[in-house]
This record gives structure tokens, sequence and C-alpha cells, in this order.
């Protein structure tokens, strides 16, 4: 995605036939339609509209409303900057709808411009199928070891009714099935999904498809999410090293943390424009100053930072590095930038 200034392209918008000023704040999103699909009573149901950045200016959303209270928006992070993401997440109420929903979220930005986005969500909410809980919350898990956790899948209606299959395209995921307990008005089956302790670190969204005999709801999703914590970490995990002027020299700062104390090996990264200092204490947390002398061709900066340490499981860790070295840009009247305010 090209990072420019939110001025710029306003005034661009605004000298163009058939274009409206708020088109700005729609490229910041990925997408801004989600069909659920078929989803049980209590499934816990939500899907993240992704939101990122991609101006020189802040941008900060407001509110977010919605048009039906089958979905619930939340707002992950308000004020994002300079390539920051953030997300806009559509919650449906299942528990407390059923049938065919749809709502249109609108999400209101007033910083640096006012702006309104809309996003749409529908589904169908089936009340003959319960989960308890209403997903596999794995939680917090440290790399290297297992997680388990239960699922009750309760039927009510026809019998009989059978789960047939549960498939998962993650190959960390392990499901047992228990056999179906009958009773008058309904069908109960006990499911353990079990985490591998081989997990790679990170978060953890997926979801698992129960495959029923019911030509209805052929598949019931379960959304599974965790986060598989590495044994080291590093913050920021996106370096903003800012908008520079050539030849500009500037200096940023690197958290790199561990649950027991270990030494920095080394800190690379391919372009010498970045320096970095580091100690030979062994300690739980180390503080790594990043030094970037910007060169003289202007663009976009774009580098991987290294780190190796000598914990034995999971001692390397990275982060992404970026920035902007200006070129020479003309100076845009005052009268243009009162006219590129929507």
């Amino acid at each position: 995605m090209i990072r420019t200034s939110l001025f710029t392209l306003l005034c661009l918008v605004c000298t163009s036939s058939g274009l409206s000023a708020k088109e700005w704040a729609q490229k910041m999103f990925k997408v801004t339609k989600h069909d659920f699909g078929h989803v049980a009573h209590g499934s816990k149901t939500d899907f993240a509209f992704e939101i990122t950045n991609c101006y020189q200016e802040d941008v900060h959303i407001a509110d977010v409303t919605t048009s039906c209270g089958c979905t619930t928006p939340t707002i992950s992070k308000n004020t994002l900057k300079t390539w920051e993401k953030g997300a806009i997440i559509a919650t449906f109420n299942t528990r407390s709808y059923s049938g065919q929903r749809s709502a249109t979220i609108k999400v209101i930005i007033d910083k640096p411009f006012y702006a309104e986005v809309q996003l749409t969500v529908a589904g169908y909410i089936h009340n003959d199928v319960d989960f308890e809980p209403g997903s596999v919350a794995f939680g917090d898990v440290d790399q290297g070891t297992a997680a388990q956790k239960e699922l009750t899948v309760t039927y009510y209606g026809r019998s009989p009714w059978q789960i047939k299959d549960v498939r998962s395209a993650n190959d960390h995921l392990e499901v047992e099935l228990g056999d179906p307990i009958k009773q008058a008005d309904r069908i109960i089956y006990k499911m353990s999904v079990r985490l591998k302790d081989d997990a790679p670190a990170g978060y953890l969204h997926d979801t698992l498809s129960l495959v029923t005999d019911d030509e209805r709801l052929p598949t019931v999703p379960v959304s599974v999410e965790g986060r598989v914590i590495p044994p080291l970490t590093v913050s920021p995990s996106s370096l903003f090293v800012g908008v520079l002027e050539p030849g500009t020299t500037v200096t940023k700062q690197l958290v790199v943390r561990a649950k027991k104390p270990f030494k920095i090996l080394a800190v690379k990264c391919s372009d010498e424009a970045f320096q970095f200092k580091t100690g030979s204490e062994a300690k739980t947390v180390h503080l790594v100053p990043v030094t970037f002398k910007a060169g003289d061709k202007p663009g976009e900066i774009e580098q991987s930072i290294e780190i190796e340490t000598d914990l034995p499981i999971g001692g390397k860790t990275s982060c992404l590095a970026r920035g902007t070295i200006q070129g020479e840009t003309p100076a845009e009247p005052a009268d243009v930038a009162a006219k590129a305010q929507p």
C-alpha cells in the first residue's frame, strides 16, 4: 500500500469529476462486506473489518453505530498513526436473535477530516443447534505447551441427528468427538479440542466445521481462538522511523522481553543505514536503540530487523521498520488547502 499525504489525496479527489472526497476513508478498509453464512444459536460469531492508516496524518475513529441489534460493533483502536492497523469488530448476537439477519455498520471518522464508511454483515442464525460455551477459547498459551478445551453441542429437533465428522484446516488442532447422548427432546455431543504443543507463536483465529446429516444445515462452524505466546517478544512489532528529509538521522527504541534472563547475540538488518546498540548482560528486558540515517534517494523504507538471542527455544524474533524519505515537493497554495477539506 502506498503511503501518501491525505491533503494531497483530497486535492486530487476534489479536482476529479464524479468522485467523493469521502473515498479517502474507504481506501483504508480491506473489505466492507461480510456474510457469516449459517451459524448456531449461542455460537461466538464475529468478523474484524481491518483498517490501515496509509496516510501521513493521524486518523481518529470517533464512533460506530449499527442499524440492527443483531450486530454489535466495537472499535479495536480509536487513533491510528501512519501504517498502524486497527479493526471494526462486528459481533453477531446469536443468543438473542434467530433466522436471517443483516446490519449496516456506520464508521464515523472525525480526524483529520470528517467521513463516514458503511460496512455490512449478514447471516442466518439457527435456533435448533446450540453451543456451550459459544466458542473454543484457549486464551494465552505458552509456546511449546499443549492446551485443551471442552465444548457441548446440543441439537433440538428431529431424531436421529448426527455429527458425521469434524474438519479443520489447522494441523495443530486435534478433535475428539464423544458418542451422542440422546434425550427426549434433544441430542447432545461432548467435544474435546486440543491445541498441540507444536503450534507456532501468534494469534489463533480458526474455524472447526461440524459436518452433519441435516440437509438444511450440512456444516456448522465453531470458532477457535487464542494466542500462542512466544518466549521472546519485541515491541513495537512495526517500528515507524518517521517521514524524514534526506540526510536526517533519527533514533528509536526496541524493547525485547522474555520470561527468563537472556543475552542478545546479534541484531541484523540488510540496510546498513540502520545501526544498533546492544549490551552483553543477561536480563529479562533489553532496550535496543535503533539509529537510522536517511539517504539521498526519496521513497518508502521497509526493512526487516532480525534479533538473535541465546534462548534455546524461540530465541529469534523480528520486527518491520517502516518510514519515508521525502523528496522535493512544491508548496501548496493556502486556498487549495481550504478547498480540499470536505
